[in-house]
């Protein structure tokens, strides 16, 4: 819908952008009624609900689950001051901070007495219009019309076509419900071929091509293993995984360390979502006159959430890189818009240009930029973060341990090109680094960030 939503978005997300709710439930309902679908699913809607007239014209329009979601809030507490993103919220709902929290004054009561009231008002609503269950009302359009607000805008719209009356020989709610199980994908196959030499070798090395329907390649593995192996066990295998071809979403989704993926070709969304220490490499394959550092090689919100590992990908990566990262360690050339947003621990080398509100709610971690063209300024969010030239060795040789790795994984030209020219090259990098941290660093960052600090709170 075009009126609800976090309140942890930005301003455009919630003012502008998205369509009313009638709009999309009313068409998605009609399409699957059509095609005798509509039996088989359960249709949820959400966006600013939150009265029971609201949940009973959903109803007539097609949904049957109902989200009420800002207003629960509200009867939490929730005043909607738009500050959720902030760490400020001030009756203690969204906020880390103890002397935030203890003004929180929510409980389930209160909750509960608002869904009761929603509840009865619906029933009301029902008994007015001579029904008995809110699943005989589903689709029933014929008990909405169109009003005439006296106004020449509104009333020359034509709404007709939210009131058509879609007819099925099935239900028009869900009354099939059943599991659909996950098929099996590339590491059933995997399993499968470790499962007879499991106890026996320590080192495997598996070849597999790959395409974009293999999702979450290394999460099902990772299970498997920690389910069938004890922790002694485990320390000592590792599991080298070859791949070839696309590889689809979230793949090393949750991985362990034991493991390794190395993916010839490029792949989709979610790669390293929540990894928990395994390595990815992703590499092209080698075609002449083929420029990774240009191309587009990972998807959006990649390492979402991830707590630990490493990921080397040779070319640039999607939208909301390294978004919500606490631990994992990754290069890339390049990144999107967001880069970085809401990290909190591990450190990112970009060898390339990052989008748009790099570092936005940035707490923890570290990146260091590369930046030949004097341009990552513009594209920084530096309400949380200060970035500066590597002065110190010990951040210098961090960085130089990043690129070798990348080198030695991908075979980049362009982390040959930046070794080989290191030092002219190491003073068109950048570290980023979160004001939050400055002064917990071990090791600092320069001899003056005790006075960054200062300047950038003053």
């Amino acid at each position: 819908g075009h009126s609800g939503g976090t309140g942890a978005s930005p301003q455009t997300s919630i003012k502008y952008a998205g369509i009313p709710w009638e709009l999309g439930l009313s068409e998605v309902h009609q399409i699957l009624v059509m095609n005798n679908l509509r039996h088989k699913v359960r249709l949820r809607t959400d966006g600013g609900i939150k009265t029971g007239r609201d949940i009973v014209i959903a109803a007539i329009l097609g949904a049957e689950e109902y989200g009420v979601g800002t207003t629960s809030l509200v009867a939490m507490g929730c005043i909607l001051v738009r500050q959720c993103h902030s760490d400020v919220c001030p009756v203690g709902l969204c906020t880390q901070r103890p002397e935030l929290v203890k003004k929180f004054e929510g409980t389930p009561e209160k909750v509960i007495n608002l869904f009761s009231f929603i509840a009865q008002e619906t029933r009301e609503i029902l008994a007015g219009l001579g029904i008995k269950s809110i699943n005989d009302i589903i689709g029933r359009t014929d008990l909405l019309r169109q009003v005439n607000k006296g106004c020449k805008n509104v009333d020359g719209l034509d709404l007709n076509s939210l009131l058509v009356k879609a007819v099925s020989k099935n239900p028009v709610y869900n009354t099939v419900v059943k599991r659909n199980e996950v098929l099996d994908t590339l590491d059933a196959n995997i399993i499968k071929d470790l499962k007879s030499n499991l106890h026996k070798k320590n080192t495997f090395s598996l070849k597999y091509n790959i395409k974009n329907t293999d999702r979450a390649v290394g999460a099902r593995l990772s299970s498997f293993l920690i389910s069938n192996l004890k922790k002694s066990q485990i320390a000592q295998k590792q599991f080298k995984i070859y791949l070839k071809g696309s590889a689809g979403q979230s793949v090393g989704a949750f991985m362990i360390k034991q493991i390794q993926i190395e993916i010839c070709g490029d792949a989709n969304d979610y790669v390293g979502k929540g990894l928990s220490g395994g390595t990815i490499i992703i590499k092209p394959e080698k075609v002449e006159g083929f420029l990774p550092q240009e191309n587009i090689i990972i998807g959006n919100t990649v390492l979402y959430g991830a707590t630990s590992g490493n990921l080397f990908a040779s070319g640039i990566s999607g939208e909301r890189f390294a978004v919500r990262n606490s631990g994992a360690n990754a290069v890339v050339e390049g990144c999107g818009n967001n880069g970085c947003e809401y990290m909190t621990g591990g450190k990112i080398v970009i060898l390339g240009k990052v989008g748009d509100n790099f570092a936005s709610g940035m707490t923890g971690g570290m990146a260091f930029i590369y930046d030949p063209n004097n341009v990552f300024k513009n594209f920084v969010n530096n309400d949380t973060v200060i970035f500066q030239k590597i002065v110190m060795p010990y951040w210098e040789k961090i960085l130089i341990n990043f690129i070798k790795q990348h080198l030695k994984f991908t075979g980049s030209n362009l982390a040959k090109f930046i070794l080989n020219n290191w030092q002219k090259e190491k003073g068109n990098f950048l570290q980023v680094v979160p004001l939050e941290i400055l002064d917990k660093l071990e090791y600092p960052i320069s001899s003056q960030h005790k006075k960054e600090i200062e300047k950038k709170l003053a």
